[in-house]
């Protein structure tokens, strides 16, 4: 057991497994700069994940199947914005119904597609490619973990670098934290809180989807019925854990990967698989538990003074 955890096999699992959690981690971090909490990403990676099969399948070309995909995650996060921007509808209570919607939806659009109702089987798909790097393949055990990965985990990563780029040095970024900080006070300096709100959702929406379409054009080549097993849920966890931040999300994201890697691999052993399959969730709250300690002690600390 301990051989495996240390070969380049396991730390190859854990960023296949972060891939997602990250992708849906920053999609919650830019929300939560704008001051909206997107509790929707399990429901759009659910989603994603189905339309990244059907759109790559339909064009033939994974590029334009995530595009696609991206555009249909776009629309869902656009969906949720005009809910609780225009009908000032409760922004979980909004996310809750998205999430429902995409539980039994995605298993009658499949059906009504493929006629399938537990995987994709019949849908012939395409996934992404991996990507092997010249000269960092050659490199013994770190570049059998650097290269030869799946594109859309390079993608995730270079996603952090760009996402915080964007949030920290870009004027539209600025405008998402400002609202998200004093909605009020950035509206006095003329700043549409409304617009730059409808914005981040719409951009969460795209980041969400990249996650969905890896766990069926990356993670497997296929969708299953509820693929997406609560990742969006520890993504919240993991970008409230990361401070809302890209390089942030990105850490505590491995950290849940690590989780997700470990438990796969303990399949292979004589433990009961319904253990298992806790770790992952066990992980994430006993990160939240002590996240939340932390936090409070710190205020403690401040009232003090």
């Amino acid at each position: 057991m301990l051989q495996s955890l240390l070969s380049p096999d396991f730390f190859n699992a854990i960023l296949r497994a972060t891939t997602p959690i990250l992708f849906a981690a920053l999609a919650s971090s830019v929300a939560s700069k704008s001051g909206i909490t997107n509790m929707a990403l399990e429901g759009i990676m659910l989603f994603s994940a189905l339309f990244g099969v059907i759109f790559s399948a339909m064009t033939g070309n994974f590029a334009v199947g995530l595009l696609l995909t991206m555009v249909a995650g776009a629309l869902i996060g656009l969906l949720l914005a005009f809910f609780v921007l225009n009908l000032k509808t409760d922004e979980i209570l909004a996310a809750i119904a998205i999430n429902l919607m995409a539980t039994g939806g995605t298993v009658l659009l499949m059906l009504a597609v493929s006629g399938d109702r537990g995987s994709s089987t019949s849908i012939a798909s395409v996934s992404a490619p991996k990507i092997v790097i010249p000269l960092i393949d050659r490199i013994p055990f770190l570049g059998q973990i650097l290269s030869g990965q799946n594109l859309m985990t390079y993608l995730s990563l270079l996603a952090v670098i760009v996402m915080h780029v964007f949030l920290y040095k870009m004027p539209l970024g600025l405008k998402i934290r400002a609202v998200g900080e004093n909605k009020n006070a950035a509206e006095s300096v003329g700043i549409s809180a409304r617009k730059i709100q409808y914005i981040a959702l719409i951009l969460s929406g795209v980041l969400a989807s990249m996650g969905g379409y890896f766990l069926s054009g990356g993670y497997m080549n296929m969708f299953t019925k509820d693929m997406s097993a609560g990742k969006g849920y520890i993504a919240l966890a993991a970008s409230a854990m990361g401070g809302d931040t890209p390089v942030g999300a990105f850490l505590v994201s491995l950290l849940f990967g690590a989780a997700q890697a470990l438990a796969n691999m303990m399949q292979l052993t004589d433990i009961p698989h319904e253990l298992i399959q806790m770790v992952p969730y066990l992980t994430t709250l006993v990160g939240l538990g002590i996240y939340s300690y932390a936090g409070l002690k710190r205020r403690q600390k401040l009232a003090g003074k």
